[in-house]
């Protein structure tokens, strides 16, 4: 791959150690079967003897990893992510996920505290007076209607109590009652926030994350999050005897090594970045940061490629998703260098369940030609 650059310096790369297995290329349909593909194979080598420190899932920007560090939560898997916040440590999803578990539950407290404090002119004083005042009524969320709103929020504050009243009352239905919060959400999102579009970005995935669990309920459960502590805050430093999987951006990867490596979102608009693609050399550093991620893997290499992914604002004709190609690094012709491997594998004649989306075919000429 990194012979195609236009500039290189001379480097032929060679080994000692032999192995008949070759780089994987896995299709997947959407990032939501990326994020339980590399979890399951987490599990696997884990089964297997490796230790999940031995393994590493690498990505070209922060935000990649945001349906991935969700699956890893539900499914207990211990990480720590190299190179941006983690996803559901960052302050816009967890004011998201606050407003949820106050609605599901209002006594609450934590996440009451929380919530009430994105409306302008409401602090720590005035929602501790308001939570207090809800413990001592039978119904929490109808006692908001009747008690006095705290004396600077008067223009937010009815907005409030008529977004935890329709949750509530599950009007909207799941998954439409995240949509919900999100949409009460955004104005204090832009007030509070200078980067208020890319967080914006992390809310809409967020909202398509809820769309694969079948209710509110198993949603929060699953996620299992801790209690915020405040606003936002980095991940803890782990300690050493820990085990824990690698999350990285290829930048932070850089002079490290792991057993098994798999990289996320190997297509045009990721590798390239699609804020990348400017000029020429623009296009090369991209190369040359493929080039990096693949070559951190020293027994097992996954390049991820999901065929679309989410999107947001689409007409009424589209299906909420754009499609995306094989990143131009790796051409028609380098195609034979790879194994293929479709994700989930299903058995013929179970194509009807619910996780049959891909059928294994014999990788050959047929399957090279397709890629090509």
């Amino acid at each position: 791959m990194i012979d195609l650059a236009r500039e290189r310096f001379t480097k032929n790369l060679w080994t000692e150690r032999e192995s008949a297995e070759r780089p994987c290329l896995v299709t997947v349909r959407d990032e939501a079967d990326q994020a339980r593909f590399v979890a399951e194979e987490v599990l696997k080598n884990r089964e297997a003897g490796m230790r999940l420190k031995e393994q590493a899932v690498l990505f070209r920007a922060s935000h990649h990893s945001g349906p991935l560090e969700v699956e890893l939560t539900r499914r207990n898997i211990p990480f720590v992510k190299f190179g941006g916040l983690n996803f559901l440590d960052s302050a816009h999803v967890k004011d998201m996920l606050a407003a949820l578990r106050f609605a599901q539950n209002p006594r609450d407290r934590v996440a009451g505290f929380r919530v009430m404090q994105l409306l302008p002119g409401v602090g720590p004083s005035s929602a501790q007076t308001v939570l207090d005042a809800m413990a001592d009524r039978p119904d929490p969320v109808a006692a908001l209607t009747e008690l006095p709103c705290p004396p600077r929020a008067a223009a937010d504050w009815p907005g409030f109590v008529v977004l935890l009243g329709d949750l509530r009352e599950r009007g909207a239905g799941w998954p439409a009652e995240i949509a919900q919060v999100r949409n009460w959400y955004e104005p204090h999102l832009k007030r509070i926030h200078e980067d208020a579009e890319m967080r914006k970005a992390d809310l809409l995935q967020l909202e398509d994350i809820a769309a694969g669990y079948p209710s509110r309920e198993r949603f929060l459960t699953e996620l299992t999050l801790d209690p915020p502590d405040a606003t936002s805050g980095q991940a803890g430093v782990p300690l050493l005897d820990e085990d824990y999987l690698i999350l990285s951006t290829i930048h932070s990867a850089k002079g490290q090594e792991w057993k098994s490596v798999f990289v996320l979102n190997t297509v045009d608009g990721c590798i390239p970045s699609d804020l990348g693609v400017g000029t020429t050399e623009e296009i090369e550093e991209e190369r040359r940061l493929l080039y990096v991620a693949m070559t951190r893997a020293k027994d097992s290499l996954s390049l991820v490629v999901p065929q679309r992914f989410f999107t947001h604002g689409q007409s009424s004709t589209g299906d909420r998703h754009v499609y995306a190609s094989r990143t131009r690094f790796i051409p028609g012709k380098l195609l034979e260098l790879f194994e293929f491997r479709p994700w989930p594998v299903v058995a013929a004649g179970q194509a009807g369940g619910t996780q049959a989306r891909h059928v294994r075919v014999d990788v050959g000429a047929r399957m090279r030609g397709m890629w090509r």
